[in-house]
C-alpha cells in the first residue's frame, strides 16, 4: 500500500469521555463493505469499529485481502460507499497510477529478462525477501525495502472472483470454516484444464502456456505454507501435506486464488522486461478469465463446518 499517514491519535480503544455526538449519524455502519483510500490508490475495505474522536466520525477498517496489521482507523474522508460508481472510479485511479508509473520507471537499462516465470522459486527467499503480507511492515515499523505498490504489477482480478476472495475470508477467519482436503478438481488439475483449453481455443503451443503453468504451479507450491495460509488452516497443512507431497496435489482453486493476491509482491523480484512483463499479465488475465468462467465447477459454494480448535480465542487471522 501506499505510505499515507495514519491516524497518529487513534487507538482501538473507546472513544475518550470528552467526545460530544456530532449532529450528523455515521455514514457507515459496523460490517459495511466500502472503498478506501490508502496512498495513491483505493482499496475495499470493510468497517469493523466505529467511534466519534473529536466530534468527528472514526471508523476502523479492514484492508480486504490485506494483513490485518493495515487495519487502522480513518476518518469519513478516506472512506467511499461501495457503489458501482465509485468502483468504477478505483478502476479509473488505478489505471491513471499505472500509466504514471510507466512514465516515470524509464527502465531502458533494465537488465535483461529471466526465463518467463520459470523462475526457481526457493522457500528461503520468500521467507527473507518477500514480505509475508502484503503490506506488512518491519518491526520498526518502516515499509520493508523499497517496495511499493506503485512497483508492484498489475493483475487485475475479475469482479466475481474479488467476491470469492472476499467470501473465503469470511468462511475461514470468520466462521472457523475450512476448505475440506483434498480438493477435486486440484490445482495441478485446473492448470492442465486450462492448458487443454487454449490448445484448443488459440492453437497456442503447448510448451509457450506449459512454462508459464509450469511457473504458477511452482510459485503455488512453494509459497503455500508461508504466504497463503490463514492461521487456522496451518494445521490442517500439516496434517495433509507429508513429506514429498506437492500442495498443488491436495489444494484446488480456492487457495490458487489467493496465489493471485500475492504474485505482484513475488514478480518484483525477478527481472522481466517491460515488454515481456506486458504478455505475461495477459496470460495471467486469461488464466482468471477461465477460472471466473468455471467458477461454479472449480470453486466450494460451502466450506466445512467443522469447527477449528487453532487459534480459538486469539483474535482475527492474518
Amino acid at each position: 500500500m501506499g505510505n499515507s499517514s495514519k491516524d497518529d491519535s487513534a487507538t482501538s480503544g473507546d472513544a475518550s469521555a470528552g467526545d460530544v455526538q456530532p449532529a450528523n449519524s455515521s455514514l457507515y455502519s459496523e460490517g459495511e463493505r466500502v472503498l478506501a483510500y490508502h496512498g495513491p490508490r483505493i482499496y475495499e475495505a470493510k468497517v469493523q469499529k466505529t467511534e466519534i474522536r473529536k466530534k468527528e466520525w472514526r471508523y476502523f477498517v479492514h484492508y480486504l485481502g490485506w494483513n490485518k496489521n493495515w487495519d487502522e482507523w480513518v476518518g469519513e474522508d478516506r472512506l467511499m460507499k461501495h457503489t458501482e460508481e465509485n468502483v468504477q472510479k478505483q478502476q479509473a485511479l488505478d489505471k491513471k497510477q499505472s500509466i504514471d508509473k510507466n512514465v516515470k520507471s524509464g527502465r531502458s537499462n533494465q537488465a535483461k529478462a529471466k526465463s518467463s516465470m520459470d523462475a526457481k522459486v526457493d522457500k528461503e527467499d520468500i521467507k527473507n525477501n518477500v514480505p509475508k503480507g502484503k503490506k506488512r511492515k518491519t518491526d520498526s515499523g518502516a515499509e520493508k525495502g523499497s517496495v511499493t505498490v506503485e512497483k508492484l504489477v498489475k493483475i487485475q482480478i475479475p469482479a466475481t472472483l474479488k467476491k470469492q476472495l472476499v467470501d473465503d475470508w469470511e468462511y475461514v477467519t470468520q466462521q472457523d470454516k475450512l476448505v475440506k482436503l483434498p480438493r477435486s478438481p486440484t490445482v495441478d488439475e485446473i492448470l492442465t484444464k486450462f492448458l487443454e483449453y487454449k490448445t484448443k481455443k488459440d492453437g497456442m503451443g503447448a510448451d509457450s502456456i506449459g512454462e508459464i503453468l509450469k511457473g504458477i504451479r511452482c510459485y503455488f507450491d512453494k509459497s503455500l505454507p508461508t504466504m497463503l495460509l490463514y492461521k487456522r488452516e496451518r494445521k490442517q497443512y500439516s496434517e495433509v501435506v507429508a513429506n514429498d507431497v506437492s500442495p498443488s496435489t491436495i489444494y484446488g482453486a480456492e487457495h490458487l486464488l489467493r496465489l493471485f493476491v500475492k504474485l505482484p509482491e513475488l514478480l518484483v523480484y525477478v527481472n522481466i522486461e517491460e515488454e515481456t512483463m506486458t504478455r505475461l499479465q495477459q496470460k495471467l488475465l486469461d488464466f482468471l478469465k477461465f477460472l471466473q468462467k468455471n467458477q461454479s465447477i472449480f470453486f466450494l459454494s460451502a466450506y466445512d463446518g467443522a469447527k477449528v480448535s487453532e487459534g480459538k480465542g486469539k483474535g482475527k487471522d492474518d
